[in-house]
Protein backbone atom coordinates (compact mmCIF):
# COMPACT_ATOMS: atom_id res chain seq x y z
CA UNK A 1 0.00 0.00 0.00
CA UNK A 2 1.09 3.31 -0.44
CA UNK A 3 0.80 6.38 1.23
CA UNK A 4 0.16 9.29 -1.01
CA UNK A 5 -0.49 9.79 -4.38
CA UNK A 6 0.10 12.67 -7.18
CA UNK A 7 -2.98 12.50 -8.64
CA UNK A 8 -6.08 14.59 -7.73
CA UNK A 9 -8.16 12.96 -5.18
CA UNK A 10 -12.01 12.60 -6.06
CA UNK A 11 -14.13 14.21 -3.08
CA UNK A 12 -17.36 14.73 -3.12
CA UNK A 13 -19.64 16.64 -0.71
CA UNK A 14 -22.91 16.66 0.52
CA UNK A 15 -25.41 18.45 2.98
CA UNK A 16 -28.55 16.72 3.54
CA UNK A 17 -31.23 15.97 6.22
CA UNK A 18 -30.48 12.93 8.47
CA UNK A 19 -32.75 12.35 11.04
CA UNK A 20 -34.82 15.29 10.15
CA UNK A 21 -31.14 17.44 11.23
CA UNK A 22 -28.40 19.24 8.73
CA UNK A 23 -25.65 16.66 7.89
CA UNK A 24 -22.43 17.37 6.07
CA UNK A 25 -21.20 14.49 4.22
CA UNK A 26 -17.75 14.24 2.96
CA UNK A 27 -16.51 11.62 0.39
CA UNK A 28 -13.37 10.01 -0.83
CA UNK A 29 -13.39 8.30 -4.43
CA UNK A 30 -16.11 7.64 -7.41
CA UNK A 31 -18.64 5.75 -5.47
CA UNK A 32 -21.44 8.76 -4.54
CA UNK A 33 -24.46 6.39 -4.38
CA UNK A 34 -23.83 3.00 -1.23
CA UNK A 35 -27.72 2.59 -1.22
CA UNK A 36 -28.84 0.53 -4.68
CA UNK A 37 -28.33 -3.18 -3.59
CA UNK A 38 -29.23 -3.99 -7.60
CA UNK A 39 -25.94 -1.31 -8.48
CA UNK A 40 -23.01 -4.02 -10.03
CA UNK A 41 -20.02 -1.13 -9.14
CA UNK A 42 -20.69 -1.75 -5.47
CA UNK A 43 -17.28 -1.66 -3.70
CA UNK A 44 -17.17 -4.51 -1.12
CA UNK A 45 -15.99 -2.24 1.96
CA UNK A 46 -16.67 1.41 2.75
CA UNK A 47 -14.48 3.18 5.36
CA UNK A 48 -16.55 5.48 7.47
CA UNK A 49 -15.10 8.13 10.10
CA UNK A 50 -17.32 8.88 12.95
CA UNK A 51 -16.08 12.06 13.96
CA UNK A 52 -15.25 13.66 17.79
CA UNK A 53 -16.73 16.58 19.54
CA UNK A 54 -16.21 19.13 17.29
CA UNK A 55 -18.22 16.61 14.80
CA UNK A 56 -17.31 18.80 11.61
CA UNK A 57 -16.69 16.82 8.68
CA UNK A 58 -14.25 19.67 7.36
CA UNK A 59 -11.82 18.77 10.18
CA UNK A 60 -10.85 15.27 8.16
CA UNK A 61 -10.66 16.03 4.85
CA UNK A 62 -7.26 15.34 4.77
CA UNK A 63 -7.27 12.45 6.89
CA UNK A 64 -9.84 10.85 4.49
CA UNK A 65 -7.75 12.25 1.27
CA UNK A 66 -4.58 10.21 2.81
CA UNK A 67 -6.48 7.26 3.58
CA UNK A 68 -8.14 7.01 0.45
CA UNK A 69 -4.38 7.19 -1.81
CA UNK A 70 -2.86 4.79 1.29
CA UNK A 71 -5.44 2.16 0.35
CA UNK A 72 -4.81 2.77 -3.35
CA UNK A 73 -7.96 4.20 -4.19
CA UNK A 74 -9.66 0.76 -3.90
CA UNK A 75 -12.59 1.84 -1.26
CA UNK A 76 -14.59 4.43 -0.33
CA UNK A 77 -13.58 6.66 2.86
CA UNK A 78 -16.40 8.82 3.93
CA UNK A 79 -16.59 10.89 6.59
CA UNK A 80 -20.38 12.22 8.18
CA UNK A 81 -20.48 14.96 10.37
CA UNK A 82 -22.71 15.20 13.52
CA UNK A 83 -26.25 16.24 13.87
CA UNK A 84 -26.24 19.83 13.70
CA UNK A 85 -22.86 20.57 13.77
CA UNK A 86 -21.89 22.26 10.64
CA UNK A 87 -23.56 25.33 9.48
CA UNK A 88 -25.68 24.50 6.77
CA UNK A 89 -25.31 26.18 2.83
CA UNK A 90 -27.77 29.23 2.32
CA UNK A 91 -31.27 28.13 1.94
CA UNK A 92 -31.27 24.89 3.94
CA UNK A 93 -32.30 24.98 7.75
CA UNK A 94 -30.79 23.32 10.78
CA UNK A 95 -33.80 21.44 11.08
CA UNK A 96 -35.89 19.86 8.62
CA UNK A 97 -38.82 22.04 8.00
CA UNK A 98 -41.67 19.05 8.22
CA UNK A 99 -44.32 17.90 10.22
CA UNK A 100 -42.61 14.46 11.13
CA UNK A 101 -40.44 13.88 14.39
CA UNK A 102 -37.82 11.75 13.03
CA UNK A 103 -35.73 11.59 16.20
CA UNK A 104 -36.06 13.16 20.03
CA UNK A 105 -33.13 15.12 20.74
CA UNK A 106 -31.13 14.37 17.63
CA UNK A 107 -28.12 16.70 18.79
CA UNK A 108 -28.06 14.95 22.41
CA UNK A 109 -25.06 11.86 22.43
CA UNK A 110 -28.02 9.41 22.23
CA UNK A 111 -29.77 10.68 19.27
CA UNK A 112 -25.84 10.99 17.71
CA UNK A 113 -25.76 7.27 17.52
CA UNK A 114 -29.24 6.94 16.25
CA UNK A 115 -28.20 9.41 13.64
CA UNK A 116 -25.19 7.35 12.27
CA UNK A 117 -27.34 4.27 12.26
CA UNK A 118 -30.25 6.04 10.43
CA UNK A 119 -27.51 6.90 7.65
CA UNK A 120 -26.26 4.08 7.14
CA UNK A 121 -29.65 2.18 6.97
CA UNK A 122 -30.71 5.00 4.51
CA UNK A 123 -27.49 5.56 2.41
CA UNK A 124 -25.15 1.96 2.18
CA UNK A 125 -26.05 -1.34 1.39
CA UNK A 126 -26.35 -4.41 4.26
CA UNK A 127 -23.68 -6.46 1.45
CA UNK A 128 -21.02 -3.65 2.06
CA UNK A 129 -18.88 -4.49 4.74
CA UNK A 130 -17.92 -1.43 7.45
CA UNK A 131 -14.42 -0.21 8.72
CA UNK A 132 -15.74 2.14 11.40
CA UNK A 133 -12.77 4.54 12.22
CA UNK A 134 -13.35 6.58 15.28
CA UNK A 135 -12.16 9.36 17.13
CA UNK A 136 -12.82 10.59 20.78
CA UNK A 137 -16.40 10.89 21.69
CA UNK A 138 -16.80 8.78 18.11
CA UNK A 139 -15.54 5.78 19.79
CA UNK A 140 -18.14 6.07 22.09
CA UNK A 141 -20.63 6.18 19.37
CA UNK A 142 -19.02 2.73 17.19
CA UNK A 143 -19.29 0.94 20.18
CA UNK A 144 -22.98 1.40 21.06
CA UNK A 145 -23.53 1.37 17.26
CA UNK A 146 -21.80 -2.29 17.44
CA UNK A 147 -24.06 -2.60 19.91
CA UNK A 148 -27.31 -1.68 19.40
CA UNK A 149 -27.24 -3.12 15.29
CA UNK A 150 -25.36 -6.80 15.40
CA UNK A 151 -26.16 -7.16 12.23
CA UNK A 152 -23.77 -4.50 10.47
CA UNK A 153 -20.94 -5.92 8.85
CA UNK A 154 -18.30 -4.51 10.70
CA UNK A 155 -14.76 -5.92 9.56
CA UNK A 156 -13.21 -3.81 11.80
CA UNK A 157 -13.47 -0.81 14.06
CA UNK A 158 -10.26 1.52 14.71
CA UNK A 159 -10.99 3.99 17.92
CA UNK A 160 -8.37 6.62 18.11
CA UNK A 161 -7.54 8.23 21.40
CA UNK A 162 -11.38 6.86 22.83
CA UNK A 163 -13.34 8.49 25.04
CA UNK A 164 -15.25 5.93 26.62
CA UNK A 165 -15.19 5.97 30.21
CA UNK A 166 -14.69 8.79 33.07
CA UNK A 167 -14.53 11.74 30.31
CA UNK A 168 -15.69 13.96 33.40
CA UNK A 169 -13.17 12.52 36.20
CA UNK A 170 -10.44 13.01 33.19
CA UNK A 171 -8.15 15.96 33.37
CA UNK A 172 -9.45 17.99 30.61
CA UNK A 173 -12.75 16.89 31.50
CA UNK A 174 -12.47 17.73 35.80
CA UNK A 175 -11.64 21.70 33.74
CA UNK A 176 -14.43 21.71 31.77
CA UNK A 177 -17.45 19.86 33.15
CA UNK A 178 -18.47 23.03 35.69
CA UNK A 179 -17.89 24.98 32.10
CA UNK A 180 -20.20 23.00 30.20
CA UNK A 181 -22.94 21.50 32.10
CA UNK A 182 -23.85 24.99 33.74
CA UNK A 183 -22.36 28.22 31.76
CA UNK A 184 -22.58 27.36 28.64
CA UNK A 185 -25.26 29.40 27.76
CA UNK A 186 -22.96 32.29 28.85
CA UNK A 187 -20.66 31.16 25.86
CA UNK A 188 -23.35 31.87 23.36
CA UNK A 189 -23.37 36.07 23.52
CA UNK A 190 -19.72 36.52 22.02
CA UNK A 191 -20.24 33.71 19.68
CA UNK A 192 -23.36 36.24 18.98
CA UNK A 193 -21.30 38.95 18.45
CA UNK A 194 -18.12 37.58 16.58
CA UNK A 195 -20.53 35.86 13.84
CA UNK A 196 -21.11 39.59 12.42
CA UNK A 197 -17.01 39.39 11.56
CA UNK A 198 -16.04 39.57 7.92
CA UNK A 199 -15.00 35.74 6.94
CA UNK A 200 -11.41 36.87 6.83
CA UNK A 201 -10.82 38.06 9.97
CA UNK A 202 -12.63 34.75 11.54
CA UNK A 203 -9.58 33.06 9.80
CA UNK A 204 -7.48 35.08 11.09
CA UNK A 205 -8.58 34.32 14.76
CA UNK A 206 -8.40 31.10 14.52
CA UNK A 207 -4.82 31.07 12.75
CA UNK A 208 -4.10 32.96 16.49
CA UNK A 209 -5.71 30.62 18.11
CA UNK A 210 -3.13 27.70 16.21
CA UNK A 211 -0.63 29.77 16.76
CA UNK A 212 1.22 27.41 18.55
CA UNK A 213 1.55 24.44 15.85
CA UNK A 214 4.14 23.94 13.79
CA UNK A 215 2.00 22.82 10.90
CA UNK A 216 -1.71 23.53 10.97
CA UNK A 217 -3.69 21.43 8.27
CA UNK A 218 -5.72 24.60 6.09
CA UNK A 219 -8.67 22.76 6.32
CA UNK A 220 -8.86 23.32 10.03
CA UNK A 221 -8.78 26.58 9.63
CA UNK A 222 -11.40 26.74 7.09
CA UNK A 223 -13.67 24.74 8.87
CA UNK A 224 -13.46 26.29 12.43
CA UNK A 225 -14.99 29.17 10.82
CA UNK A 226 -18.10 27.01 11.10
CA UNK A 227 -17.69 27.46 15.47
CA UNK A 228 -18.81 31.43 14.91
CA UNK A 229 -22.20 30.37 14.40
CA UNK A 230 -24.45 30.08 17.46
CA UNK A 231 -26.46 27.16 16.52
CA UNK A 232 -23.50 24.91 15.84
CA UNK A 233 -21.68 25.64 19.15
CA UNK A 234 -24.91 25.37 21.30
CA UNK A 235 -25.59 21.95 19.68
CA UNK A 236 -21.38 21.19 20.02
CA UNK A 237 -22.01 22.33 23.89
CA UNK A 238 -24.86 20.38 24.37
CA UNK A 239 -23.34 17.43 23.33
CA UNK A 240 -20.74 17.83 25.25
CA UNK A 241 -22.60 18.30 28.40
CA UNK A 242 -24.13 15.08 27.85
CA UNK A 243 -20.88 13.50 27.48
CA UNK A 244 -19.81 14.98 30.94
CA UNK A 245 -22.69 12.99 32.65
CA UNK A 246 -23.45 10.19 30.39
CA UNK A 247 -19.97 8.84 29.24
CA UNK A 248 -19.23 7.37 33.02
CA UNK A 249 -18.31 3.27 32.71
CA UNK A 250 -16.38 1.86 30.46
CA UNK A 251 -18.89 -0.54 28.24
CA UNK A 252 -16.39 -3.80 28.84
CA UNK A 253 -19.43 -6.02 27.59
CA UNK A 254 -19.71 -4.61 24.32
CA UNK A 255 -15.72 -4.52 24.23
CA UNK A 256 -15.25 -8.31 25.28
CA UNK A 257 -18.17 -9.26 22.06
CA UNK A 258 -16.13 -7.40 19.55
CA UNK A 259 -12.87 -7.45 21.10
CA UNK A 260 -11.40 -9.20 18.13
CA UNK A 261 -12.65 -6.64 15.68
CA UNK A 262 -11.29 -3.70 17.75
CA UNK A 263 -8.21 -1.85 17.60
CA UNK A 264 -7.56 0.98 20.01
CA UNK A 265 -5.08 3.91 19.64
CA UNK A 266 -4.39 6.07 23.61
CA UNK A 267 -2.28 8.95 23.31
CA UNK A 268 0.65 9.29 26.15
CA UNK A 269 -0.35 13.00 27.03
CA UNK A 270 -4.24 12.69 26.78
CA UNK A 271 -6.12 14.73 29.09
CA UNK A 272 -9.63 13.21 27.82
CA UNK A 273 -8.32 9.70 28.40
CA UNK A 274 -5.16 9.83 30.37
CA UNK A 275 -2.35 6.58 30.46
CA UNK A 276 -3.66 5.33 32.77
CA UNK A 277 -7.00 4.53 31.16
CA UNK A 278 -4.64 2.51 28.70
CA UNK A 279 -3.16 0.80 31.71
CA UNK A 280 -6.60 -0.34 33.16
CA UNK A 281 -7.43 -1.60 29.44
CA UNK A 282 -4.91 -3.51 28.78
CA UNK A 283 -5.36 -5.40 32.03
CA UNK A 284 -8.58 -5.71 31.53
CA UNK A 285 -8.39 -6.91 28.29
CA UNK A 286 -4.76 -8.65 27.25
CA UNK A 287 -5.59 -10.15 24.10
CA UNK A 288 -7.36 -6.89 22.92
CA UNK A 289 -5.18 -4.78 20.02
CA UNK A 290 -4.79 -2.12 22.43
CA UNK A 291 -1.72 0.28 21.06
CA UNK A 292 0.11 3.12 23.26
CA UNK A 293 1.05 6.19 20.71
CA UNK A 294 4.65 6.40 20.41
CA UNK A 295 4.70 9.22 18.06
CA UNK A 296 3.52 12.31 20.67
CA UNK A 297 0.05 12.82 18.38
CA UNK A 298 -2.25 15.35 19.98
CA UNK A 299 -5.42 14.21 20.96
CA UNK A 300 -6.70 16.51 18.36
CA UNK A 301 -4.71 14.63 15.59
CA UNK A 302 -6.58 16.30 12.68
CA UNK A 303 -5.33 19.49 13.40
CA UNK A 304 -1.26 18.60 12.21
CA UNK A 305 -1.36 14.82 11.96
CA UNK A 306 -3.86 13.52 9.72
CA UNK A 307 -1.40 11.95 7.04
CA UNK A 308 0.43 10.43 9.44
CA UNK A 309 -2.45 8.67 11.34
CA UNK A 310 -3.94 7.56 7.70
CA UNK A 311 -0.70 6.21 6.97
CA UNK A 312 -0.34 3.91 10.47
CA UNK A 313 -3.75 2.60 10.07
CA UNK A 314 -3.52 1.06 6.39
CA UNK A 315 -0.31 -0.23 8.20
CA UNK A 316 -2.64 -1.87 10.38
CA UNK A 317 -5.32 -3.19 8.37
CA UNK A 318 -3.34 -4.58 5.61
CA UNK A 319 -3.84 -8.62 6.82
CA UNK A 320 -7.90 -7.31 7.08
CA UNK A 321 -7.84 -6.27 3.88
CA UNK A 322 -5.67 -9.14 1.56
CA UNK A 323 -8.27 -11.86 3.40
CA UNK A 324 -10.92 -9.61 1.42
Amino acid sequence: MRSGSEEPVPLHEEFIYCCGAATQVLKCGPWKDLSKDESKNLPRLLFMIIPGNPGLAGYYRTFIQALYCGLNQQYPVWVVSHAGHCKPPSGMEMIEDTDIKELEDVFGLNGQVEHKLNFLKKNVSKDIKLVLIAHSIGCYITLEMMKRASELQVLRSVLLFPTIERMAQSPQGKLLTPLLCKLRYALYMPVYLLSFLPEGVKASLVRFALRGMKTCDESSITTSINLFSVDCVANILYMASQEMMKVVERDSTTIKQNLKKLIFYYGTGDSWCPQHYYDEIKMDFPDGDIRLCEKGLRHAFVLDASKEMAAMITDWLQDDLTKL
